[in-house]
C-alpha cells in the first residue's frame, strides 16, 4: 500500500538505527510529544533498539488522558442530574476514571451515554431526538477542534436548537512551553506529531527554537518515520543546531492547513485549560466564542463544578509530564491494568501505560 508498506522495511529501519547510534552525541531526552508516536516506538521496538543512545520520554499527547479528572466528574455529574440528557461522547472517554465513576458505568446504571466515531454522530442524535438535549463531551487535540467546529457550523446552519458542545479541546504548543518552562524533566528536542502539525503547520513551533534554544522535527507515525525523524533529531544535536524540520512533508506543510485553521478561528478562540496531572496551562485551550454561545454547554446550563482527585497511587501525572516511565508507577500492570484501569493513560489507544503495557516484548522495526 503506498505511504504504508515503504514506511515499514525492516531493513531500512535497522539501517537508519545504526546510523544513530554511531552519531559520537551524549545519550540525549528527546520528547515525543504525541502518544501515537509513543505506541509507534513501543511497538516496533525502537525504543529499546535505542535505549543507550537516546532516552525518549512520553509526553502529554494523549487527548483522552489529559483530560481532566474534574471534568470527567463534571460531565458524569450532569448525566446524573439531566436524566432526559443524551451525553456524546469519543470511544475512549467512555471508560476514562473520573473520581468515582466513568461514562461507561453510568451508562450501565441508565443515563443516556452514546460513543461516538465523529462529532457529526451528536449532531445526528439532536436531529433524531428533537425534544431532548444532546451534549457533546468535546475532547481532543488541533485535529479534533475543526470538526468540532464544523459541527457547531452544521448545526447553527440547520437551525438545530438542542446541541450544544462542552468544549475541552487542548492545544499542544502551549504545553511544550510549558514543559520547558518548569525544568521538571530535561529535554534535548522533540519530536512533533504529524496529524496535528498538518492542522496548525510546522511554522507553530519556531518559538521552540527561537526563545528555548530546543531543535524539533515534525515526523510521521510508521516506523520509518518515526526512526528518520530521530535521525534528523539526533543530527541537529550532533551539530548543535536547533532548527524546526519536517520529516513528514508529504502531508505536513510550513504554514498547516489554513482553512481549518479558518474554521476553528471562526468558532473557537483561545483559552486557559486545565490538563490532568499538570493544572492550568495558559491559553492551552478552546472555548466557543461569544457569537456560538447558544451551542456552549457551560453557558446553556450550569454545568456542575467539581474539585480534582486523582486515584490514590496513580501516577499519571508524572507520566504526562515525562517525570516517571509507567513502570516506574506502582499501580503499573499490577492494579492498572487495560482490563481495570486505575488512571487514563492505561485507558485510551494513544496512553503511555498502555503502550507500555501492550509492547513490552517488542522486538525492533
Amino acid at each position: 500500500m503506498k505511504y504504508i508498506d515503504e514506511f515499514r522495511r525492516k531493513k531500512q529501519a535497522q539501517a537508519i538505527i545504526e546510523r544513530i547510534r554511531a552519531m559520537s552525541v551524549r545519550r540525549s531526552s528527546v520528547m515525543e510529544i504525541c502518544g501515537t508516536h509513543t505506541h509507534t516506538m513501543a511497538r516496533y521496538g525502537i525504543r529499546a533498539a535505542l535505549s543507550g543512545h537516546v532516552k525518549l520520554i512520553s509526553g502529554p499527547g494523549c487527548p483522552v488522558c489529559v483530560t481532566s479528572a474534574s471534568d470527567v466528574d463534571r460531565i458524569i455529574a450532569f448525566s446524573r442530574r439531566e436524566r432526559n440528557s443524551i451525553i456524546a461522547a469519543f470511544g475512549d472517554m467512555m471508560r476514562v476514571p473520573g473520581s468515582e465513576s466513568s461514562l461507561e458505568r453510568e451508562r450501565a446504571n441508565g443515563a443516556d451515554v452514546r460513543p461516538l466515531y465523529s462529532p457529526l454522530g451528536a449532531l445526528e442524535a439532536a436531529r433524531d431526538n428533537p425534544d431532548r438535549e444532546v451534549v457533546l463531551f468535546a475532547v481532543g487535540f488541533e485535529t479534533t477542534a475543526p470538526t468540532v467546529a464544523a459541527t457547531i457550523l452544521r448545526a447553527k446552519a440547520e437551525a438545530i436548537k438542542n446541541l450544544s458542545v462542552l468544549a475541552l479541546h487542548k492545544l499542544t504548543p502551549p504545553a511544550m512551553k510549558a514543559l520547558l518552562d518548569s525544568g521538571e524533566t530535561p529535554i534535548d528536542g522533540f519530536i512533533a506529531p504529524g496529524h496535528v502539525t498538518a492542522i496548525i503547520g510546522a511554522a507553530s513551533y519556531e518559538f521552540l527554537a527561537k526563545e528555548y534554544a530546543s531543535p524539533c522535527v515534525v515526523a510521521g507515525f510508521e516506523p520509518l518515520d518515526a526512526i528518520y525523524g530521530l535521525y534528523m533529531l539526533m543530527r541537529q544535536i550532533k551539530e548543535g543546531r536547533c532548527d524546526i524540520e519536517n520529516q513528514y512533508s508529504r502531508v505536513v506543510k510550513w504554514e498547516g492547513n489554513k482553512k481549518a485553521q479558518e474554521v476553528i478561528a471562526e468558532v473557537f478562540e483561545p483559552a486557559d485549560a486545565s490538563w490532568r496531572g499538570i493544572g492550568i496551562i495558559p491559553q492551552s485551550g478552546l472555548k466557543i466564542r461569544r457569537n456560538y454561545s447558544y451551542f456552549d454547554a457551560e453557558a446553556r446550563f450550569d454545568m456542575p463544578q467539581c474539585a480534582e482527585k486523582e486515584p490514590i497511587g496513580c501516577r499519571c501525572g508524572g507520566v504526562l509530564k515525562g517525570i516517571l516511565s509507567p513502570p516506574e508507577c506502582p499501580l503499573f500492570a499490577v492494579s492498572c491494568t487495560p482490563q481495570a484501569p486505575a488512571g487514563p493513560c492505561m485507558v485510551s489507544s494513544e496512553g503511555t501505560c498502555a503502550a507500555y503495557y501492550k509492547y513490552r516484548d517488542a522486538e525492533v522495526a
